[in-house]
């Protein structure tokens, strides 16, 4: 797995509290690839990766690639919070560079929260963007 941390984190594994999401955001984008694509579509993941990388609010990410079903891909990034997400995604140069890529995901819910001992979870309700 490729991992892109960035200077944006407190440290590597607290990200900084906003957007009302005491542990941050997870996001899991999945992407089937055909092999004989494997090579372009890396490059362009990593570059999707990079763009998403000098925004706002993005903690870490990494790329991965499944050991059984090497056709099966994944882009796990960090944020801050899920309007940092939201707001990075609006980004001029995550539109140009990422976001072809990014629609190529399996058609899912992408963004979690972290649970950890203790933590309260989300409960379903309308929320604040920031």
């Amino acid at each position: 797995m490729c991992s892109t941390p960035t200077a944006a984190s407190a440290s590597p594994s607290e990200p900084r509290v906003s957007d009302g999401y005491p542990h941050g955001v997870i996001v899991v984008n999945r992407f089937r690839v055909p092999e004989a694509e494997q090579a372009s579509f890396r490059k362009d993941l990593e570059e999707a990766r990079e763009t998403l990388a000098a925004q706002s609010g993005y903690v870490r990410g990494r790329i991965g690639r499944n050991l059984d079903d090497p056709e099966l891909w994944v882009l796990s990034t960090e944020w801050e919070g899920v309007g940092a997400y939201r707001r990075a995604l609006s980004a001029y140069d995550v539109k140009l560079t990422a976001v072809p890529t990014l629609s190529r995901a399996v058609d899912e819910p992408s963004a979690y929260e972290p649970v950890q001992p203790g933590t309260e979870l989300n409960r379903t309700g309308v929320r604040s963007l920031g």
